[in-house]
């Protein structure tokens, strides 16, 4: 079975969770067997027209196999005639001969081309720009509706990765619930060594225990108010630790009204800007908790990421985290500043709470894995090919 699959959100920047998403499988999906033929899923790559140099600074990293077809149009171009006029079907590019003769397409996001004359599969993440449509930008509002249409009208599976999100897309889209399948992401399982754990504490000068939260700084993550929970549990107690914020910009000016808002506390907040993988396990391990304060979530990868880890998790008590971390993590009401402080503050100061809950968040995590989730994918493809 030959999967053309978009990996187009991996020259984003940032990439996103979707990238992450999208890259995974295009990593992995070529050692999953067809569910059919027992063959190993083939992808197909495809992404808008890019130079060169950006092919060659991109791609080495996602460690996909295959080399990218690249399309005539750049991405704006492509996705407007995609979502607004359904047009340009990369299936019939005539300089994209290998996707010409593939099984099925998979569109990761909700940049939906053309049905043409192979089944068609989206993964729809959320519906978050319809919920709380003020933490996007106009734009980004308008390609997000187009792309819900899109894939209502044209999709023969739609993919969600968690239950929560798949009843958020059907109540607020005309996607029907029947329609979608959940197919949870998976985590890399790997265990940072205590050797990596202090290297990245020397690279950030990490000298106290510290509280970290990672993500897209982006008005969803809702990091302001960590920020503010931090500087209430410092300004009452006496907990030793920092926090440590890591990850690149997003939109909005969200960091720069979260870097306000820490001036007050100094170096005990820290910003790391993007990181390695390494590096982000090895920032996992080494927290005392992991926070996710998040207005919203279609899954909520970091969370896993740290449970993974074995970090002790703190996060909004949201269906879609509930559902994800299966009740292995301390939840806190958004917008209960005084409950967040007091949550920061209880595990931080009981060592044996946090690590039972650490290594009960570990033993969740490991029912998600890539391996899992791509063949899934590949029962999906499957039953429309």
């Amino acid at each position: 079975m030959r999967v053309a699959l978009n990996l187009e959100q991996c020259f984003q920047r940032p990439p996103g969770g979707i990238g992450r998403y999208a890259a995974e499988l295009g990593r992995l999906l070529p050692e999953t067997a067809d569910p059919v033929e027992g063959e190993p899923v083939e992808v197909v790559p495809f992404v808008a027209w890019h130079s060169a140099r950006d092919i060659d600074t991109v791609w080495p990293d996602l460690g996909v196999r295959a080399t990218p077809v690249v399309l005539r149009l750049p991405r704006r171009a492509l996705y407007e005639l995609w979502n607004r006029w359904g047009r340009a079907d990369p299936l019939a590019d005539a300089g994209a001969t290998p996707l010409h003769d593939v099984d099925v397409v998979h569109a990761p996001s909700v940049a939906v081309p053309p049905r043409g004359r192979a089944p068609l599969i989206v993964t729809v993440h959320d519906a978050a720009p319809l919920v709380f449509p003020d933490t996007y930008t106009r734009l980004g509002r308008r390609f997000h509706e187009l792309g819900f249409a899109a894939a209502a009208a044209r999709a023969d599976a739609i993919v969600a990765p968690t239950d929560a999100a798949a009843d958020e897309v059907a109540e607020h889209t005309a996607i029907a619930r029947g329609r979608i399948r959940t197919i949870h992401h998976g985590v890399d399982h790997t265990i940072a060594a205590d050797a990596q754990v202090e290297a990245v504490r020397l690279v950030f000068d990490l000298e106290a225990p510290y509280v970290l939260w990672v993500g897209t700084l982006e008005p969803r993550k809702n990091v302001g108010a960590l920020v503010d929970a931090f500087a209430r549990a410092v300004a009452d107690t006496d907990i030793p630790h920092d926090l440590v914020l890591a990850g690149p910009q997003g939109w909005l000016s969200e960091s720069d009204t979260v870097s306000k808002r820490a001036a007050a506390l100094g170096r005990r907040v820290r910003f790391t800007g993007p990181l390695s993988p390494d590096e982000l396990r090895a920032l996992f391990r080494g927290a005392d908790v992991f926070a996710l304060p998040s207005l919203h979530e279609g899954f909520g990868l970091p969370a896993i990421e740290a449970m993974a880890q074995g970090t002790a998790v703190v996060c909004s008590d949201l269906p879609v985290l509930r559902e994800v971390t299966g009740g292995r993590a301390r939840f806190v009401a958004v917008g209960d500043g005084d409950g967040w402080a007091d949550a920061l503050v209880t595990l931080l100061d009981d060592d044996a709470a946090r690590t039972a809950l650490g290594e009960a968040g570990r033993v969740r995590s490991l029912g998600f894995t890539w391996a899992r989730s791509c063949a899934q994918h590949a029962e999906v493809y499957a039953s429309v090919a």
